[in-house]
């Protein structure tokens, strides 16, 4: 007999090539998977995730599922599995048992991603591969606005990466929220799911309007022309965490 587990993983992306499996190269997905592997005897492990995030991008609340068999405790899932995922920037935060049916990615009602700006003169020490370094004063209030027009059930066009495989670029922006708290401007935001470079698309389009280069309404225009050529350039990964994934029921309680 075996169980379904679901695992809250938080990892430093800073020196991985994404989640997912890449020839010749580290991955998060290969680190868990190893690990998972050491504790059936070296059986292969496979995982599934709630989003493949990129190279260089974050997680403080990445889900993703396992198989073991019967006879684990939750306790001692996590603390197996960071022993051996060790010295890797790679923690289980959290091990449970998954509902019946359940699954990491199709059961998500909602992710939460956070894009963090360092907008001051000094180039980032401690938050060198946690920032995005824009040292041109930035209006967080006029970005926030900006962003506004974002929300809802649109075609997200302008914000898709032209490698993105999703079927169709229409998605629903639950929430957006840009503040700023000292020298850091923080984007928040909320959907069941993204498009590919989606959120850093955004946040790359989003410094224009801190800049004052546009008036917050023509975000607007941006999202209508249904065209990647009408917004800003992709902001770079290490400013973006993958911060949680919403279930219902959720298996961590």
């Amino acid at each position: 007999m075996t169980q379904l587990w679901a695992l809250k993983l938080e990892y430093d992306g800073t020196n991985f090539s994404g989640w997912q499996y890449q020839p010749r190269q580290i991955t998060v997905q290969q680190v868990l998977e190893e690990a998972a592997s050491k504790l059936v005897s070296g059986e292969p492990v496979p995982s599934i995730v709630a989003g493949r995030t990129d190279a260089g991008v974050h997680a403080t609340g990445q889900v993703a599922q396992i198989i073991l068999p019967d006879g684990w405790r939750p306790e001692r899932v996590r603390e197996a599995l960071n022993f051996h995922m060790k010295p890797h920037p790679v923690v289980a935060v959290q091990a449970a048992l998954a509902p019946e049916g359940w699954n990491a990615r199709f059961s998500a009602i909602q992710r939460h991603y956070r894009y963090v700006i360092l907008n001051r003169r000094p180039r980032p020490a401690l938050d060198l591969h946690r920032a995005w370094h824009v040292p041109e004063p930035l209006d967080a209030a006029a970005m926030h606005e900006a962003g506004q027009h974002l929300l809802g059930k649109h075609d997200f066009s302008s914000f898709r990466a032209s490698s993105c495989q999703a079927k169709s670029p229409v998605r629903t922006l639950d929430r957006i929220d840009i503040r700023r708290d000292g020298a850091k401007i923080a984007i928040e935001v909320s959907a069941r799911s993204f498009l590919h470079h989606q959120v850093r698309n955004i946040a790359g389009t989003l410094r224009w309007f801190g800049e004052g280069r546009f008036p917050p309404f023509y975000m607007g225009v941006v999202l209508a022309a249904a065209s990647r050529a009408a917004a800003g350039a992709t902001a770079p990964p290490e400013g973006l965490s993958l911060t949680g994934v919403v279930y219902d029921p959720d298996p961590f309680g």
